[in-house]
């Protein structure tokens, strides 16, 4: 208020007696601005580290890359917000320091295996050691394992973008690493086209395509927690009478995704058009409907923590939601890899977080639509591979998806595996089959003729 009134008296009288009181203020406000500068040009300088980052990893937005970047496609991680952790003491950073050090000079006397052990040490005891991450990263390079030293490259700049060593480091890997996935996405193109060529008549493959609905139900409800068996849940689902001694919460959970899943076969694949917020709440009021119907279909109005992931605020979930259609629809999402496009779909989808329960599931199922869409079968999670799947979840959330890509591709090329064993005329060996005599001839997975 004495500022207003300071104002408009000495807009009167300039040279009045308020002169000497005017050019203190404004003098004060000067000398408080002035540390504000040197904040700025911080700011503007990490800016431009990020902006440099982007142009060395990806290029310009005039000139996509020829191989898509799936660390492109992520616009919620890396740098929003990374998972809170507790840092380590001073003790630690200390001997994390020493063990880079020694592990150095080991490298330097050609003890590599040596060296490779002690930057391990030096990342129990700070795994967000940047210098310990490229050094590493370098190692393994070195060793022709460019998968996982172009994910130790990516994981130190998302923790210091402007690293020069990792930034140059993983734009030389970048590249060498999308080969190896694309080559990937080529077998199982392959072997989706060897399906696509069964007859639809196939009494074999009808009745896989049977059992496999019933599995996907016991295997995406086991990885959430549920004691049911398969043979319970498909006594559940065939005739609506709930099992003696088990929990109703758990029944009514396999009811709902049984519920969800037909909903996406009868309606959402046989319409045409953009995946809609409506869809995919369409989907979670049957999820959880039967479980909870009040939070069936509804974002969730409180702020919830998942391990280490903050996922976004109640106010900002519309938001959100809106942008993961829009990129769903977009043509960077339909020119990916339908394999890759699924994956990114259900990780951005358990990233935003938006229920208060059945994320995990409405994401799994929004990856199978858009499998489905593509012509692929939807794929299974197997309640065996829970640590596996959510330690790819883990590790997308610290700045790298590409972990979790190859996982669900990996699921992908299971699921084909076992239709295309289901229908072959000829003994094929069954991926990770425990025999007392294993066949010399059978492969991990199933050949692939073109």
């Amino acid at each position: 208020m004495a500022a207003v009134t300071v104002w408009r008296y000495t807009s009167g009288r300039v040279l009045g007696g308020w002169g000497p009181l005017l050019c203190v203020l404004l003098g004060s406000l000067v000398a408080l601005l002035m540390p504000l500068v040197g904040v700025e040009d911080q700011c503007c300088a990490t800016l431009k580290g990020i902006a440099q980052l982007r142009c060395q990893l990806w290029g310009s937005s005039q000139q996509p890359p020829a191989v898509q970047s799936t660390s492109l496609t992520v616009p919620f991680t890396a740098l929003d917000l990374l998972p809170q952790r507790s840092k380590p003491s001073k003790e630690m950073e200390l001997e994390a320091k020493a063990a880079l050090q020694q592990a150095l000079e080991m490298k330097k006397l050609g003890k590599r295996e040596k060296a490779h052990k002690l930057l391990v040490h030096a990342l129990s005891m700070n795994p967000d050691f940047v210098d310990a991450l490229t050094e590493l990263g370098t190692i393994l390079e070195e060793e022709k394992d460019v998968v996982q030293a172009d994910h130790l490259y990516t994981k130190a700049l998302a923790i210091s973008p402007c690293n020069e060593r990792a930034l140059v480091s993983r734009d030389r890997t970048l590249p060498l690493v999308e080969e190896i996935d694309q080559r990937h996405f080529g077998i199982i193109d392959s072997k989706v086209r060897r399906l696509m060529s069964i007859p639809k008549g196939n009494s074999a493959l009808r009745r896989v395509m049977e059992e496999t609905y019933y599995h996907h139900i016991y295997h995406t409800v086991a990885i959430e927690g549920s004691t049911l068996t398969l043979s319970e849940i498909r006594h559940i689902i065939e005739t609506r009478y709930a099992v003696p001694g088990k929990s109703l919460q758990e029944q009514n959970e396999a009811i709902g995704v049984d519920a969800a899943m037909k909903y996406i076969n009868t309606t959402l694949l046989s319409r045409s058009g953009a995946i809609t917020v409506s869809d995919i709440l369409e989907i979670h009021r049957r999820v959880l409907g039967y479980v909870d119907p009040v939070e069936g279909g509804r974002l969730r109005t409180s702020q919830v923590f998942v391990g280490h992931h903050i996922p976004p605020h109640p106010q900002d979930l519309q938001r959100h939601m809106q942008e993961l259609v829009q990129w769903l629809n977009s043509d960077e999402a339909l020119q990916l890899h339908p394999v890759e496009y699924a994956a990114l779909a259900h990780y951005k989808l358990v990233y935003v977080h938006p229920f208060v329960d059945g994320n995990g599931r409405t994401s799994r199922l929004l990856m199978n639509l858009v499998l489905m869409q593509a012509r692929y079968p939807p794929i299974t999670i197997r309640k065996e591979q829970r640590a596996e799947y959510y330690a790819a979840l883990d590790t997308a959330n610290e700045g790298d998806v590409r972990p979790f890509i190859r996982f669900i591709a990996k699921c992908t090329e299971i699921t084909l595996d076992t239709l295309l064993i289901s229908t072959t005329e000829h003994a094929v060996g069954l991926p990770g089959a425990g025999q007392d005599q294993a066949c010399l001839d059978c492969k991990q997975t199933i050949p692939i003729h073109n």
